[in-house]
């Protein structure tokens, strides 16, 4: 067992998901902090909510934060209704909204939607746009069709060969757990849905200054063209790791957390 699993297994086992059903989609929460500055965490594909546990460690004493699993159905506008009806029901308007490779989509696409909600946001190792992706693996294939059981080894096949022997023999162990046993089938299967049917994104609305771009050198899935067209098509204060692969947030967590603090005041 890695590392990372022992210690995100330890914060999991004190601060479980609670479910919350909107809009008859089941979703998972994770609320904690009741003081300082507000932050929304939408994680990516491979990631339930408490993929960010170690900034909800380090942040949750001086920052209210609400951290989200996904449900097993509904597109990129229904969710955006959702996270809406979820930050109401939970007191975060006027939070920072950061959301991470799938869920950095998804968070472009509601503050331009809905900007008046959020005092930030933060497009984290994401893309500016899904066109083609429907042409690339694992997303052309027929998703409702394709055995679970495919998919999952998909992941697992190339996650187990990023490994080794590269450093991030820890990550991956992480992530495997995530697609073979913590993400149920449906949820897999409707994030990766999301972004193969999704929208192009509305024109940015947040100003400059309340809009930050984190990404990374030898990030494997957002490459140095998506990132360029990220920065061209979101004017923002962009925050760059030379490495630190797809999830800073786990391999770079001091680093990520302070830019977290900078953003939020902290």
């Amino acid at each position: 067992m890695s590392h990372f699993v022992k210690s995100r297994d330890a914060f999991s086992a004190q601060h479980p998901e609670r479910r919350a059903v909107i809009n008859h989609r089941d979703w998972g929460v994770l609320k904690l902090g009741n003081t300082g500055p507000k932050l929304i965490l939408l994680p990516g594909t491979l990631g339930r909510a408490d993929i960010f546990w170690q900034q909800i460690e380090a942040l949750h004493g001086r920052a209210q934060i609400l951290a989200l699993s996904y449900p097993d159905s509904g597109g990129l506008e229904d969710w955006a209704v959702d996270v809406t009806a979820l930050m109401a029901e939970e007191g975060m308007r006027g939070a920072v909204l950061l959301g991470s490779s799938m869920g950095g989509y998804l968070a472009q696409y509601l503050a331009a939607a809905q900007p008046s909600l959020f005092s930030g946001l933060i497009a984290a190792n994401t893309l500016a746009s899904v066109k083609g992706i429907d042409q690339a693996m694992p997303y052309a294939l027929d998703l409702d069709a394709t055995p679970i059981a495919d998919l999952r080894q998909g992941f697992t096949t190339g996650l187990a060969q990023w490994a080794v022997p590269h450093p991030n023999a820890a990550l991956s162990a992480l992530l495997i757990g995530e697609v073979e046993s913590r993400i149920p089938a449906g949820e897999l299967v409707a994030r990766l849905k999301l972004l193969k049917y999704a929208p192009e994104l509305p024109a940015p609305a947040l100003p400059k200054s309340k809009t930050f771009i984190i990404d990374v050198g030898d990030d494997h899935l957002i490459s140095a063209p998506m990132r360029a067209q990220l920065r061209a098509a979101l004017p923002a204060k962009a925050f760059h790791f030379a490495t630190g692969s797809h999830f800073p947030y786990v391999t770079r967590p001091a680093e990520y957390t302070a830019i977290l603090e900078e953003v939020l005041g902290l």
